[in-house]
């Protein structure tokens, strides 16, 4: 029987490359790490600054790798916004995800209206050593952040120019994980009122980027939560 397909819809200023602390804790499934363009595999192609724009690119990447029906989407933070999007998008032309799986993310309307995209550059880096996961080497060198802060900046002005409280319900359940010390946890079940199928939430002990410290419980949940699903469908 084939594995099944998880894709991974990475973070603001990420990657392919950046859940590889997650994969060798998701050996079961065919797991495709996506990334928008203008890093990674996609370098030397154009940043996209609009959300609309983003969650079309993405959506055809998993259209076009889909090779059965079993699969499912996991997005972190910007990730869990496109994933939402996206979902609704695949629905459309009737591919149903087994779950999506959203972390580091309350949800569509929970956050106060912020252009940091607009920030000046110190007050940029202030934001990101908040927020943490970006290494502290790259933020303290000017070559890397040359290169680094046009990518993190784009990816912010799609999830911030617009307002994303107003997103559709999907029919895909969906799980969600936040950190304890992220500021909207409290607003977890809020991704409650975006499906009409089943809802789960974890709430783990960390920051914004609590997956790091617990990517064995993170893939364990993934894990947990399809087998479940298979066996309840078989």
């Amino acid at each position: 029987m084939s594995k099944t397909q998880l894709f991974l819809l990475h973070f603001a200023g990420g990657n392919s490359y950046s859940f590889q602390f997650l994969l060798p804790f998701l050996q079961e499934f065919e797991v495709i790490p996506l990334e928008l363009p203008g890093r990674g595999r996609r370098i030397r192609e154009p940043l996209i600054r609009d959300f609309d724009e983003a969650a079309e690119d993405l959506f055809l990447q998993i259209r076009d790798r889909l090779n059965h029906d079993r699969f499912a989407l996991y997005g972190h933070s910007m990730g869990a916004y496109l994933g939402l999007r996206i979902v609704a998008m695949l629905e459309q032309v009737n591919k149903y995800p087994a779950w999506l799986f959203v972390s580091g993310n309350a949800g569509p309307g929970t956050l106060p209206k912020r252009n940091r995209y607009l920030f000046s550059k110190p007050d940029f880096i202030e934001e990101l050593r908040r927020l943490g996961g970006v290494p502290a080497e790259l933020l303290e060198n000017e070559d890397l952040l040359g290169f680094y802060l046009p990518i993190i900046r784009a990816d912010f002005e799609i999830v911030e120019k617009e307002d994303r409280d107003t997103e559709p319900v999907i029919k895909t359940p969906v799980f969600v994980m936040m950190g304890n010390r992220e500021t909207t946890v409290d607003k977890i079940s809020n991704w409650s009122n975006f499906t009409s199928a089943s809802f789960k939430q974890e709430i783990f002990d960390g920051g914004h980027f609590f997956i790091r410290q617990h990517a064995g419980r993170v893939a364990r949940i993934i894990k947990d939560v399809l087998s479940e699903t298979e066996a309840v469908d078989l």
